[in-house]
């Protein structure tokens, strides 16, 4: 949504600066008579209806372009990130999202793993990946978390090509049992 508003707004930036660098050009090739210039300038002094149109598209100019200075300092946090690869045959994109997917996957195998979410950074080092885990409390914690780091670790370098530095797995809960025995006195 954002998106799609940042891009009617830099269309109206556009046509506002389009049509003012048109007049500048006309103005500085005298197509516009000095004396046309200054019967312009003169309504805009003596009308307020044309001067606070101006006033108006002065703000709106200025607040787009406020907006777009602040757009352009962020991060391109709403698109993909990606991590590129240069080979001998040409680029290659992977998606952080991607990552994460064939993390989740890796994971997933281990048994006694029940609901799991994973996080992905890109360093200059590698790849750091964080897994959140549920766990059915069947397992050893250490044995299962190890476990899980090393298939993450080996699948995730075996399929994208890019080394893993650090898997970090967070045991968040434990599966609490649906049975529970009753005891008789």
């Amino acid at each position: 949504m954002i998106k799609v508003v940042d891009k009617m707004l830099l269309f109206l930036y556009s046509l506002i600066i389009g049509i003012v660098s048109v007049c500048a050009v006309c103005m500085g090739f005298h197509w516009i008579s000095r004396s046309t210039a200054r019967d312009l300038l003169d309504r805009l002094y003596e009308q307020d209806a044309a001067a606070i149109s101006v006033i108006s598209v002065g703000i709106a100019v200025f607040l787009l372009s406020f907006r777009f200075f602040i757009v352009s300092l962020q991060h391109g946090s709403a698109s993909s990130q990606s991590i590129d690869q240069r080979t001998e045959y040409g680029d290659i994109r992977i998606s952080i999202e991607t990552i994460e997917n064939l993390a989740l996957k890796a994971a997933t195998k281990q048994r006694g793993v029940k609901e799991l979410r994973a996080r992905v950074r890109a360093t200059d080092a590698g790849l750091e990946i964080i897994l959140r885990a549920v766990i059915d409390g069947e397992t050893s914690i250490p044995a299962l978390t190890e476990d899980i780091q090393r298939a993450v670790k080996e699948h995730v370098e075996e399929i994208t090509g890019i080394p893993v530095m650090n898997v970090a797995v967070f045991v968040a809960n434990v599966i609490q049992a649906t049975t529970f025995k009753s005891r008789v006195e």
